[in-house]
């Protein structure tokens, strides 16, 4: 007959209620006799296998209660330039069964057994953040207890999207989600929930973990939010994990060694101006700075800018800085002593001001006279005058100079190139200690707000 059923099409139905249906005579008790003889009877478990293609509910209109849970065994990498978290799992999944059950008291005080995972309905869990295929390895068992409550536990390697912050390392914590859903039922068909506080999913995280790695497991939070794809409302649980990064790897081999380095550079400051060692000296420190760096460069993060490039890129400039302060001051030493020009008024005043009893530099005599006419002797690290601008004629030089037909005005003229000379060494001296306190106050300032930036 045209648009008829098929007698194959008939029977194909048929199947199908019969497996949705209860069982014979609305039970579901499992026969266990014979457990004694033969272990666990394959044939008592056969209709329950067979229903494995559908969900198992009585009435389809009541949705399969799934408690999913976890546990965090290792951490394994976290990627921050592809943003991926890389961890490995154990998922619990616990959900009930009505076409299982059986008297223990009538199958030799069994009270539960392990089955095929194969052989049983599973619900399609997954965890949504994940970026790489399923490896969970085959041959899987659940434990099924009496009442028909099956808990099923699946080992698994998963990387997952994390959004990481870098900008705190090595001292940052990340926070990763892992959300659980499904893929086929809503809200309708089955409902999430956990059987477990989170608390207790910490502390057990805590004591397997087995990596004492990089990371470290802070705590672990929990939201039950809801997804809603086309007209269809699916169940969600996400699970916040808090991990921190141990330090001190980092602490040890990049901050302690750029610390020493730059501290040498300020103490470097203490050698003589007029010495010729000080400029090489700060120049051999910048190069073996940018060799560490270079060396160093594999335990950075690959992108982004965190807060330790921008304390080396610090330190870098303020060795920089702490060179051209030195060739600013050897310029002015060698001015000094070869063509000192006359200093500007402006100048002389601001040396006078602090070369008073009150002074400001300490590099200043303790004394001022004859208009900062000072003697070479009171000029720090300054050479004597007959090696700078000639030796001051004696007696006899000068009646040899007025027999030779020199006059008065040629002594008066080095007299003042001498005066000049003291002034502008002195002018050296005492911009070499002010440029120094000033890199100390910016040294100081600026690893302290990024030590607070770190701490915050």
């Amino acid at each position: 007959m045209e648009g008829g059923w098929s007698p194959r099409g008939g029977v194909f139905l048929c199947l199908t209620v019969s497996l949705l249906l209860p069982g014979r005579g609305d039970t579901f008790t499992i026969n266990c006799s014979g457990f004694n003889q033969r272990g666990v009877d394959p044939a008592a478990f056969q209709a329950v296998f067979d229903r494995k293609a559908f969900r198992p509910v009585i009435n389809y209109s009541v949705p399969t209660h799934v408690n999913i849970s976890f546990t965090l065994s290792a951490i394994l990498e976290v990627d921050a330039q592809l943003q991926l978290l890389t961890s490995f799992l154990w998922m619990n999944l616990i959900w009930d069964n009505p076409f299982i059950s059986w008297n223990p008291e009538e199958c030799v005080g069994l009270n539960k057994l392990t089955v095929s995972a194969e052989k049983l309905w599973l619900p399609d869990i997954f965890i949504v953040e994940s970026m790489d295929v399923d490896q969970t390895p085959s041959g899987l068992t659940a434990y099924v207890n009496s009442e028909g409550r099956i808990r099923y536990d699946k080992p698994m390697r998963v990387t997952s999207i994390c959004n990481l912050d870098i900008f705190y390392f090595p001292f940052d914590q990340q926070n990763c989600t892992f959300t659980f859903s499904s893929f086929l039922y809503s809200v309708d068909s089955m409902l999430l929930g956990t059987d477990k506080e989170v608390g207790e999913i910490t502390d057990t995280s805590r004591n397997v973990i087995r990596t004492q790695g990089e990371w470290e497991l802070l705590g672990i939070n929990k939201a039950t939010p809801k997804m809603s794809v086309g007209g269809n409302l699916y169940d969600q649980i996400t699970f916040f994990v808090a991990i921190r990064r141990r330090p001190s790897l980092y602490i040890i081999n990049l901050l302690v060694p750029s610390g020493f380095l730059v501290a040498i550079d300020a103490l470097s400051f203490y050698l003589p101006a007029e010495s010729e060692n000080r400029a090489p000296f700060k120049i051999t420190l910048l190069l073996g700075y940018n060799v560490f760096l270079l060396m160093m460069n594999d335990l950075l993060p690959s992108s982004g800018t965190p807060l330790i490039s921008v304390y080396f890129a610090l330190c870098l400039s303020l060795m920089v800085l702490s060179l051209l302060e030195t060739v600013l001051i050897t310029y002015l030493l060698h001015l000094a002593t070869t063509q000192p020009p006359p200093m500007p008024r402006w100048l002389h005043s601001l040396l006078l001001l602090c070369t008073c009893p009150r002074k400001c530099c300490p590099t200043a005599p303790h004394r001022g006279d004859q208009g900062l006419g000072l003697t070479p002797t009171q000029l720090p690290g300054l050479k004597e005058p007959v090696e700078l601008v000639g030796k001051a004629p004696g007696p006899r030089e000068a009646a040899l100079t007025g027999a030779s037909g020199g006059t008065g005005a040629q002594q008066e003229q080095e007299a003042q190139k001498q005066r000049r000379v003291e002034l502008w060494v002195q002018f050296s001296h005492m911009m070499d200690t002010l440029l120094f306190r000033l890199y100390l106050l910016f040294m100081a300032s600026s690893i302290l707000t990024v030590v607070g930036l770190w701490n915050t």
